[in-house]
């Protein structure tokens, strides 16, 4: 099993960018279910395949999704990479940007047009 444990530092971090609803998630137990989350795409494993120092699969699992829905990825990164920039730690070289693939139809394989339709 892989060991996954956010350090103090870490977690001080992180914690602010997990919102707390009216009802739950339970604050002492959000660094257990991140950490479960890390797990998960760490290891590549299934969610019911987490092991119990989490919590129960389906809750991190739907905290997660949660998460997700929220944006708090997203603002991690962008909060990550702010810190980073304060430091003078941003190397702009390395920023890459993915296009979209748009992929053909089956049936556009191998298909002849008219010098008028290419032209038009």
């Amino acid at each position: 099993m892989t060991r996954v444990q956010l350090t103090d530092a870490e977690w001080e971090f992180i914690g602010p960018y997990l919102p707390i609803g009216q009802y739950g998630p339970y604050p002492e137990r959000l660094r257990q279910q991140f950490e479960g989350v890390i797990w998960r795409f760490k290891t590549g494993g299934q969610w019911r395949e987490m092991p119990q120092e989490f919590g129960a699969w389906a809750t991190v699992s739907n905290r997660f999704r949660q998460w997700r829905d929220a944006g708090v990825f997203e603002a991690l990164l962008e909060g990550l990479i702010a810190e980073a920039a304060k430091r003078g730690e941003v190397d702009l070289s390395l920023v890459s940007i993915d296009s979209t693939t748009a992929r053909a139809h089956h049936d556009a394989a191998g298909m002849h047009l008219d010098e008028d339709v290419l032209t038009a």
